[in-house]
């Protein structure tokens, strides 16, 4: 309890929030925070849930702590992706094969672009992989709430993850 109540009576309970006509709104968790190679402070989960709006992304995990510039793992929404794959004549097998299409990749980093062309150019994503599948309680990705496991995410994928720095 000491610990988490200071002697000013202050609650310490790891959540970052902003205060909007009075009242408390949660956005991120301290220990999310990404601090790049520059020092620069990224919240991600407000950049992740603002993408996951748009019907092309599944799931979305910003990467980028201790790094020079930040970095994302995208599943994508394939029912949405296999539609705008016909429509545009990008021919495919399987998952693998379609997120390994050029234009593919192209269409997605273009997307991100539009989508936080508001952002500071710190907490721009640079680089994205796109994965072939779906995050799964079974797999260990997801919490039984069905959040991401960032800490575990990074480490099952940290060999894609380096690929994108290099």
């Amino acid at each position: 309890t000491r610990e988490a109540i200071d002697p000013e009576g202050w609650f310490h309970t790891g959540d970052i929030g902003v205060l909007e006509n009075g009242m408390l709104r949660i956005t991120d968790r301290k220990k999310d925070i990404i601090i790049t190679a520059g020092g620069k402070n990224v919240a991600p989960q407000p950049i992740e849930n603002s993408l996951k709006t748009n019907k092309y992304f599944g799931e979305i995990v910003m990467i980028g702590n201790k790094r020079n510039f930040p970095t994302a793992l995208v599943v994508p929404s394939f029912e949405a992706l296999e539609k705008w794959a016909r429509e545009h004549g990008v021919a495919f097998g399987s998952r693998e094969d379609l997120i390994a299409r050029p234009q593919v990749v192209e269409f997605y980093d273009k997307l991100i672009q539009d989508l936080t062309r508001d952002l500071a150019q710190f907490e721009k994503i640079k680089r994205i992989t796109l994965l072939a599948r779906e995050f799964t309680l079974e797999a260990g990705e997801l919490t039984p709430t069905l959040k991401v496991k960032r800490r575990f995410v990074e480490q099952k994928y940290k060999d894609v993850i380096d690929r994108m720095y290099e």
